[in-house]
C-alpha cells in the first residue's frame, strides 16, 4: 500500500501520528477493533517518517 502525503511537513505528519494513538487511547474501551485501526495507521505513518532523510539545517551549509 502507498500513500502520497502532500502539503504536510514531516512535523505535521508526525502530529498526526500522536493524534491517531491518542484518539486510539480514547476509543479502546468501547471501540478496541476501532482502537487497532488507528494504532495501525499511526505505525504505517511513523514507519514511513523514519524512511525519511534527517532535515537539511541551513546553519549545516
Amino acid at each position: 500500500m502507498a500513500v502520497t502525503i502532500t502539503g504536510l511537513a514531516p512535523d505535521d505528519v508526525a502530529e498526526l501520528v500522536e493524534a491517531l494513538l491518542t484518539a486510539a487511547d480514547a476509543c479502546e474501551p468501547t471501540a478496541p477493533e476501532l482502537a487497532a485501526v488507528r494504532r495501525e495507521l499511526a505505525d504505517v505513518l511513523g514507519d514511513a517518517l523514519d524512511t525519511l532523510p534527517p532535515a537539511l539545517v541551513l546553519d549545516d551549509l
